[in-house]
């Protein structure tokens, strides 16, 4: 399609593009924004390059597409809990757990829309972060699979992720007892239908995903094994290439991403802010 303000090049088939021509500073143009939001329904996954922003330019930013969450369990910015801070370094190395292919928060009621998440530093190699498209994942299976998953649940948990990082805390039993309490476990569509395009696409992940409850707990693991390395498959998939100042802006209900933690013990330092979504269907 065609645009007025922005410049846009595809990443490859099947998710992805490069947008020039933004300061993302801005906040942009009501005209920039709405081909911004144009382009992510398209390619499902944005990036741009040599931005600057001050925290709160990016907290606008973020305002401009939506309401802002706040990420329940994982370390903010002191006084701006909107702002998630993605460390890491020699002292802190990458959380195995979040080395892996997943939708962020799928286990909320309400998951996230998507996220902008801007490079402040990065390691001089390594640290690219994979997307894949669940479009093209659910494109990609047989008929016969498909009527197969029409109408089935998955359950998807907090506990399994963030127990081992609370329990760690003095205060660990206490803090996952408020998991379980603020946020027991939640049934999605196993296929879901994007709210904006209408598109279907998978969605079940690794990290947050549990189980199928209309199966026997063997035929549910097969079933979501085989998903998961489905969605896995490259030709799903684009592959960013992080500089220190570029943004990556994502749909959290059509991808799933990967932070390749190839780069330790370098420096990694990334901020988020995260889009308010709602119940998938």
């Amino acid at each position: 399609m065609g645009y007025q303000t922005i410049e846009v090049e595809p990443a490859g088939a099947p998710l992805g593009a490069e947008v020039r021509g933004v300061d993302l500073s801005g906040p942009p143009p009501d005209s920039v924004i709405g081909e911004i939001r144009e382009a992510l329904l398209v390619h499902q996954v944005l990036f741009f390059r040599d931005q600057e922003l001050t925290i709160e330019q990016h907290l606008a930013l973020g305002r401009c597409f939506g309401e802002l969450d706040v990420h329940p369990y994982h370390p903010h910015l002191e006084g701006r809990p909107e702002i998630l801070v993605l460390e890491t370094d020699q002292g802190k190395p990458q959380i195995a757990a979040g080395d892996a292919w997943h939708a962020d928060l799928t286990a909320l009621e309400r998951p996230p829309l998507g996220s902008i998440l801007y490079a402040q530093e990065i390691p001089p190699i390594g640290g690219d972060t994979l997307f894949a498209s669940m479009y093209a994942a659910y494109d990609a299976l047989s008929e016969r699979m498909k009527a197969l998953l029409e109408g089935m649940t998955a359950v998807h948990d907090m506990l399994p992720l963030f127990a081992p990082m609370l329990l760690a805390r003095p205060d660990g039993a206490e803090r996952v007892a408020a998991v379980q309490r603020d946020h027991p476990p939640v049934e999605h569509p196993i296929v879901r239908t994007h709210p904006e395009t209408g598109r279907r696409g998978l969605f079940v992940n690794g990290l947050f995903t549990t189980h199928v409850p209309e199966l026997t707990r063997p035929e549910s693991d097969a079933l979501l094994g085989f998903l998961y390395d489905h969605c896995r498959i490259p030709e799903f998939q684009c592959r960013f290439r992080w500089e220190r100042g570029s943004v990556a802006f994502w749909d959290n209900r059509c991808t799933q991403h990967y932070p390749i933690a190839d780069y330790w013990p370098a420096q990694r330092r990334m901020h988020r802010v995260t889009l308010a979504g709602d119940r998938p269907a």
